[in-house]
């Protein structure tokens, strides 16, 4: 990440001074992802979306300014809409004993339920690479947790 001994590097996201904030910027969170090695694809929407074992994951920038970072990973396995009640006790109970991520289902157009995870963070003021780089992170590790907990209450999931 940027380094006061780098020189100014116009039009690199992650040079400059490691503590001065910076807005977040798609430009931002695709360097960063790509400094972690994350193989990322824009969804056309503006968003980065990228495969992890269990599940996809967004990286979403919300808000006025799109200073609202989001990651949200959605786990690969769909169940049927009669899964839906143990689905909802998977996610009270795994949104009880957690912090990250926030778990909870959706059922889409065609009856194919899913559970998804949400990491918010308001970056208003701005953020560091350095920062970003742990908070992509935390939400990265957090949400292929949960995809893989999924994956094991499908019975497809890693022992």
């Amino acid at each position: 990440m940027g380094s006061p001994e780098f020189e100014d590097r116009t039009g690199d996201p992650l040079a400059g001074h490691p503590s001065t904030l910076r807005p977040l910027t798609g430009d931002l969170l695709a360097a960063v992802l790509a400094h972690r090695g994350c193989a990322v694809a824009g969804d056309g929407d503006g968003a980065l979306v990228g495969r992890w074992a269990q599940g996809h994951i967004w990286f979403l920038r919300a808000g006025d300014a799109g200073e609202l970072l989001q990651v949200r990973t959605v786990a690969t396995h769909a169940f049927t809409v009669e899964d839906v009640p143990r689905l909802h006790d998977f996610c009270n109970t795994w949104n009880r004993d957690r912090f990250w991520p926030k778990a909870f289902v959706h059922v889409d157009d065609a009856g194919r339920a899913r559970v998804y995870g949400e990491v918010i963070t308001d970056l208003e003021r701005g953020v560091t690479p350095h920062q970003l780089d742990l908070l992509l992170n935390r939400g990265i590790s957090a949400g292929c947790r949960l995809a893989d907990e999924v994956g094991r209450l499908a019975g497809t999931g890693r022992r």
